[in-house]
């Protein structure tokens, strides 16, 4: 549905984008990560056909965006900025109204009052969009979005600023679009929200750092871990086995709890579970080490938390 090839953007002297290149299926969502600058914006705007790559190729179920094609293409694209760009002294109805007849749209009363009530803004339909809180203007952009009925969607911080209440109900709206079939870019600095939702993710920096699930990211970077918590302090245990086996620097111990690194333990993991019974350990549970995103992140990004790079979730400016 969406084929990216080798994109690249330069603003003068400077590369916002470079080699990036990636494909999504209907029903897929896709996770669009990166640090301020690093070009994800960038990227969003040359997929919906807004800006002109200076190189490489966008194409939507198969048709190359051009600046011949891209007002065609369009209609098949919802795009959410991330700053909603609602005109105040309209009201939610007129506001989706205008941009229902401007997408040609057969009869925009009735897909603005199918949208007013999938968005439950059916009691806001007469109120400015000035009045409204964060959250509900976000909600009209949604809807101003998706009031074409799309089959690609592209989300740039789609819950930046929204309390937990709304935040939860756009992530539920983009599972409710995966289900439809809708190819979704998310575009978001929410790495724990992207883990949940998305089937793969994209870590650029002006370049394609990475492309995988996020377990698989996590795996290729950290390894596959379990973690066996005893009921007394690990040390103790971890000494007895060593003693007894070579699985020095595959078992660290903290604690109560012995981190296992399956790619270099010396063992099968029902021998190690044998051994640690046999040193009297007492076991409570055996669960995998599943490392945050965040830490795939932040390590292919060459950032560590409290560096001047910054954390995740911190963004001092708008990246271009």
């Amino acid at each position: 549905m969406i084929a990216v090839s080798r994109l690249r953007r330069t603003f003068g002297d400077r590369v916002a984008v470079d080699d990036v290149s990636f494909e999504l299926v209907p029903g897929e969502v896709f996770g669009l990560l990166g640090p301020n600058g690093g070009g994800k914006t960038t990227t969003l705007r040359m997929v919906a056909g807004l800006i002109r790559p200076s190189s490489g190729e966008v194409r939507i179920d198969g048709v190359p965006v051009t600046s011949e094609t891209s007002a065609r293409l369009r209609a098949r694209i919802g795009f959410l900025t991330e700053a909603p760009g609602l005109w105040d002294q309209f009201s939610v109805r007129q506001t989706l109204l205008v941009y229902a007849r401007l997408h040609g749209l057969d009869a925009p009363e009735r897909a603005v009052d199918a949208s007013l009530e999938l968005f439950g803004l059916g009691d806001r339909a007469a109120e400015h969009t000035v009045k409204l809180s964060k959250g509900l203007k976000q909600r009209v952009a949604l809807a101003r979005a998706l009031l074409h009925n799309p089959s690609v969607l592209l989300l740039d911080e789609p819950t930046a600023g929204l309390d937990p209440e709304s935040a939860r109900g756009v992530r539920d709206l983009i599972l409710r679009l995966r289900h439809d079939r809708r190819a979704v870019v998310v575009s978001t600095h929410n790495l724990d929200e992207v883990d949940r939702i998305a089937d793969r993710v994209a870590v650029i920096k002006s370049r394609l750092l990475a492309l995988d699930t996020p377990a698989a990211l996590r795996r290729r970077l950290f390894g596959q871990r379990l973690r066996i918590v005893l009921a007394e302090p690990a040390e103790p245990v971890l000494a007895k086995l060593l003693a007894v086996t070579n699985a020095n620097g595959a078992l660290t111990a903290a604690e109560r709890v012995l981190v296992a690194d399956l790619a270099r333990l010396p063992m099968s993991v029902p021998d190690l579970v044998r051994r640690l019974v046999e040193a009297g350990a007492a076991i409570e549970a055996i669960v995998p080490e599943d490392r945050p995103l965040e830490d795939a992140y932040l390590e292919l990004v060459g950032v560590r938390p409290g560096s001047d790079g910054g954390q995740t979730g911190v963004r001092p400016r708008r990246e271009a």
